[in-house]
């Protein structure tokens, strides 16, 4: 089982996105059921709130279905349950490791650094593009699957 934890800062927007888009990808190929995946914040300000209703919009328009999807926060312990952390920026990054205290096994990954760029994926919230967020998701996520490899 390959344990994915997509990280952005509220949990709400593009962190849910990448959840949702990876899960679309992996059923598509058959895998699912090799795959757990789920996303969380680094802050405690959106806890419990849903998708962001645009962020929300933007999956449905891709047949992406988030409902039951809640914020939740990044624990110390979540370091020896998943395998892989997906960060959109550099201040989640930032802030996980702080969370973490460190990153000895090498898990915690900038999500577009799959797609050999050092970008961050820009925050909707305040950019309020939805489709570049979600297209640069996407890019992010099919990299991230094809450097697995898991269906060789």
């Amino acid at each position: 089982m390959i344990k994915v934890l997509f990280i952005c800062h509220g949990n709400i927007c593009r962190s849910p996105m990448g959840e949702f888009i990876l899960k679309k990808m992996v059923k598509k190929k058959g895998l699912a059921d090799k795959f757990e995946i789920a996303s969380a914040a680094t802050s405690t300000e959106e806890i419990g709130n849903p998708v962001y209703p645009p962020a929300k919009r933007k999956l449905k328009e891709h047949g992406i279905d988030c409902s039951g999807k809640y914020a939740v926060q990044l624990k110390r312990s979540d370091y020896d349950r998943y395998d892989y952390f997906l960060c959109m920026d550099n201040r989640n990054i930032q802030n996980t490791l702080r969370i973490f205290g460190s990153d000895p096994k090498g898990k915690v990954s900038l999500l577009l650094s799959y797609c050999g760029e050092r970008r961050e994926v820009a925050d909707p919230w305040y950019t309020d593009d939805f489709d570049t967020a979600y297209d640069d998701i996407g890019r992010g996520c099919s990299a991230f699957l094809e450097n697995l490899e898991v269906w060789e």
